[in-house]
């Protein structure tokens, strides 16, 4: 076992601050890694201050951080994948049972028994896992991904969490060239939906209710902007959309999007509203649309977006931040105030005593 620096939450109410946390020495399957950047996910700031006490209840200290890409420092004696010097990423999990139906399946995000890079149960050391807002971190070969070396760094951190979160549906539901695609929100998620759909070669289609978002949008990759509160744009294509990706995590008129829905066309959830959203069941029944939910992606699905995205030449839009600056970085994502993910370099954190 080693320490580490690290950033790290006492309470709900405490700021992040510096600190040491353990690391175990790595297993015969374990890559140790220096890390290299962080990105700042709003689940990180859900956690950080117990705001999934009823589902995730948080364990203090906490340090969060799921979007993580460095530098392969030591490979334990059974690890094939990777060698010192590998650029690596590690995402939402550290590990599962590799036994169950989903693991079986590469589906590894709906295994029961998995360990979150965060906050989840530690079987090497006890207490629980620690994530990326530190300077190295061990896991088992078969969680951590390669990362292209043609991309950017600080803009393939999100691609763990925000990237596979906007991929995974796309992918699934057979997006391609020729489908007309509709992205629900620009923001974090929303921006990384509108550069996948236009990379698989679709007619993309942002819906906002900020007119001053419609030029990003179409630096993005959209051909259109529709203002979502304009009853006439919305009218406008209705009907029309093969496949509907809602990013919003705030309550919002769920029906209004259905309606857009082609026959057979479908409408995917990756934001996660508080409130319960009320579904019309006719806006379902004509046209046989459907609603449906998507959360990250496997592991080899999230290797196959890394490695889409080098080909494509895509990553995050990032501003990229000190460690100290990550309670100001949580103040601005609380107020929508970034373009579109913070994404900390963790060489700020040798300055740390």
């Amino acid at each position: 076992m080693f320490n580490a620096k690290a950033y790290s939450a006492a309470s709900a109410t405490s700021p992040l601050a510096s600190t040491t946390i353990p690391r175990r020495d790595a297993t015969e399957r374990d890559v140790q890694i220096e890390i290299l950047f962080c990105g700042i996910c709003h689940s990180d700031l859900h956690s950080v201050r117990n705001e999934w006490s009823s589902l995730m209840p948080t364990v203090y200290p906490i340090v969060p951080g799921h979007e993580i890409v460095g530098r392969v420092t030591k490979v334990g004696s059974a690890v094939t994948k990777f060698k010192a010097g590998d650029l690596v990423g590690v995402g939402c999990l550290v590990d599962s049972d590799h036994t169950c139906p989903s693991c079986r399946d590469g589906l590894e995000q709906f295994c029961p028994n998995q360990t979150l890079t965060f906050n989840s149960p530690d079987r090497h050391l006890g207490g629980v896992t620690y994530g990326g807002y530190s300077e190295s971190i061990v896991v088992d070969e078969s969680f951590v991904l390669r990362v292209p070396s043609n991309l950017n760094l600080a803009g393939v951190a999100p691609l763990l969490c925000a990237g596979i979160t906007t991929y995974s549906p796309i992918r699934h539901w057979g997006v391609t060239k020729g489908k007309k695609v509709g992205i629900v929100g620009l923001g974090g998620l929303g921006h990384m939906g509108v550069k996948f759909a236009r990379a698989f070669g679709a007619h993309v289609v942002v819906f906002t209710t900020s007119p001053k978002k419609k030029e990003d949008a179409l630096r993005l990759g959209a051909h259109e902007v529709v203002i979502s509160s304009n009853p006439e744009e919305m009218k406008e294509h209705a009907g029309s959309f093969d496949f509907i990706l809602d990013t919003i995590a705030a309550d919002h008129d769920i029906n209004a999007y259905i309606h857009l829905l082609g026959r057979d066309g479908n409408l995917t959830l990756v934001g996660a509203p508080e409130k319960h959203l009320a579904v019309s069941a006719f806006a379902l029944l004509l046209g046989r649309r459907s609603l449906s939910g998507s959360l990250i992606g496997g592991i080899a699905e999230t290797q196959e977006m890394l490695d889409f995205c080098g080909a494509h030449n895509i990553t995050a839009d990032v501003e990229v931040i000190p460690i100290q600056k990550v309670n100001e970085a949580y103040e601005r994502l609380l107020k929508s105030d970034v373009k579109y993910r913070f994404s900390i370099d963790m060489a700020s954190l040798k300055s740390e005593p």
